[in-house]
């Protein structure tokens, strides 16, 4: 069905919102069929980054971020020049789970974890926020997508979702992106680029939200050891090879059996760590091998949870 509505719409461009994995082979077809892509599908660069993006060059496809975060760089790097940014600074909410006691995480159930403060999300997405997954999926996107060193992309909790992310030129200061936290403004902007076309949408008013509102920026560093699925994610993608396919494959599994009660949330890390124990020192060169990659990590978390 998606690869007849591709083909037979005759779109300039395909907006890829399709959570997890199962939005990969929409993206390749996508480009084979020489159609830009808006990519709200992270786990298509995380899976399959290098091979996307040779593929979009190969058809002269524009590769648009859709992420609240990811169309934030891009637009900033757009306008400053690769060459001139240092590092990369994506923004966190923090998730529903921010400021619980660390001892409390086992014991919250998935319908705590579905109750995101600032975002209105799918399932999946708002069980990985509450889990830093959600970030830790985007700081490989961030690191493929950019051609950023590990190193060069940081992660700050910042829980108003004001400030969708900021980039750090190579004299030392930094430009952010600012606006609510709402995705009609990253979806709008994929639409439209390369131009910035008047809209109906109701601007930011720092003024009004300070005053009115009473809306304080503020940022603070993520918590690592309580929220592991960010670290693995950075061990992942400075491992390179397949472990990012793997740690995307695992936590699939994971959330998939904290959402039907098999394992606590805290398992969630767990079984991606005992997941990227395995050995994936070996790089996909074709999506073929990235699906068969993919499936054997499925098996292998599913093995560690049954």
């Amino acid at each position: 069905g998606i690869e007849k509505v591709i083909s037979e719409s005759k779109a300039d461009l395909v907006v890829n919102g399709i959570a997890g994995a199962a939005g990969l082979y929409p993206s390749v077809f996508t480009l084979q069929n020489k159609i830009d892509l808006a990519l709200a599908n992270k786990e298509t660069i995380v899976m399959a980054g290098d091979l996307i993006r040779s593929l979009a060059g190969k058809n002269n496809c524009a590769l648009l971020p859709v992420d609240s975060e990811h169309s934030a760089v891009f637009n900033l790097i757009s306008k400053y020049g690769h060459d001139s940014v240092d590092s990369v600074i994506l923004t966190a909410s923090g998730g529903p789970f921010r400021n619980v006691p660390s001892d409390e995480l086992q014991y919250k159930k998935p319908s705590d974890a579905l109750k995101h403060p600032t975002w209105n999300m799918g399932t999946k997405i708002t069980i990985d926020s509450a889990s830093l997954a959600n970030k830790g999926l985007e700081v490989i996107e961030a690191c493929k997508l950019f051609d950023m060193s590990p190193e060069k992309v940081q992660v700050v909790v910042h829980p108003q979702s004001i400030v969708h992310s900021l980039i750090r030129t190579k004299d030392g200061v930094l430009y952010a992106q600012m606006s609510k936290p709402d995705m009609r403004h990253p979806i709008l902007s994929a639409l439209t680029w390369p131009h910035f076309t008047p809209n109906h949408l109701e601007p930011f008013d720092i003024i009004a939200a300070s005053f009115e509102n009473g809306i304080t920026l503020s940022f603070f560093p993520p918590r690592i050891k309580d929220f592991p699925m960010l670290s693995l994610a950075y061990d992942a993608v400075k491992a390179e090879g397949a472990y990012t396919i793997a740690y995307n494959a695992a936590n699939e599994i994971a959330v998939d059996a904290y959402l039907h009660d098999k394992i606590n949330f805290t398992d969630i890390p767990l079984v991606t760590e005992k997941t990227l124990e395995h050995d994936w020192s070996k790089a996909a060169v074709t999506f073929d091998e990235v699906f068969l990659f993919d499936s054997q990590a499925r098996k292998i978390a599913s093995g560690g949870i049954f």
